[in-house]
């Protein structure tokens, strides 16, 4: 598994908000991308806690089966949100605060994901690409009732209105997807602030280029601040093996 990682403050912001985390145990992967919020400033905080204890319990892990990868990510993330939600009761500065998350475990061609958030995880292949995740946000409830359409979500006025985030409530319900990789595919996890920025199509024609991955990386933050830059732009590239396992 090839990969690359970037994390850019984009053009607007004074504080990157984002953080990202990659870790390798055996063949076991750990991909983690966490979009800070709120609290006076304190995004930075809740995404440092989030990406701070997947660490810490990725470091004590044992082997995992299928079953229980999911099961580790459903702890890891609950108890992760009751420590950055406890810490915002007690932190008068950080009132308020939240982040999304997604984290990925991998462990060959096999991924399993937790998601909180609108940070998003894709499948691209050489010829197609797919959103894996679904946005927490009010703009996605809108689109998926019908009331608007995907395109009218693009501008609307609250489409970065998240309606489900880590550490903003005492308890948490994540979203969790298996993704089964393919020789010559990629899995991208990142925030909205490259989502935001790149259609899906130039989201995969750069990754498929016949480029070093670190130049694709570099490419997406590139395009990401030419147009706008009004965020903070994280990601996480893994490249599938190009062999059958």
């Amino acid at each position: 598994m090839r990969f690359t990682v970037e994390s850019d403050i984009g053009k607007k912001r004074s504080v990157n908000e984002d953080r990202t985390l990659l870790l390798s145990r055996g063949n076991l992967q750990l991909a983690v991308v966490a979009d800070g919020m709120g609290g006076h400033n304190a995004g930075d905080v809740a995404s440092t806690m989030a990406v701070e204890g997947f660490k810490q319990a990725f470091e004590q892990l044992e082997t995992l089966d299928r079953e229980a990868k999911k099961q580790w990510l459903a702890a890891t993330v609950k108890r992760v949100n009751k420590e950055i939600y406890r810490y915002s009761l007690t932190h008068e500065e950080c009132q308020g605060m939240g982040t999304t998350i997604i984290a990925a475990l991998i462990e060959q061609q096999h991924v399993t994901i937790c998601h909180v958030g609108d940070s998003r995880a894709y499948f691209i292949q050489a010829n197609q690409i797919e959103q894996i995740t679904r946005d927490h946000s009010f703009v996605n409830v809108l689109v998926e009732t019908g009331q608007i359409s995907e395109e009218e979500a693009k501008t609307h006025p609250q489409k970065n209105y998240i309606i489900k985030s880590l550490g903003t409530e005492a308890t948490i319900e994540p979203d969790y997807y298996e993704v089964q990789l393919l020789p010559y595919s990629y899995l991208l996890i990142c925030s909205d602030g490259l989502s935001n920025k790149l259609t899906p199509s130039e989201l995969h024609s750069i990754v498929v280029e016949d480029e070093l991955l670190q130049q694709k990386g570099q490419t997406l933050v590139r395009l990401a601040n030419e147009y706008g830059g009004e965020d903070n732009i994280s990601f996480i590239l893994l490249e599938a093996d190009r062999e059958e396992v």
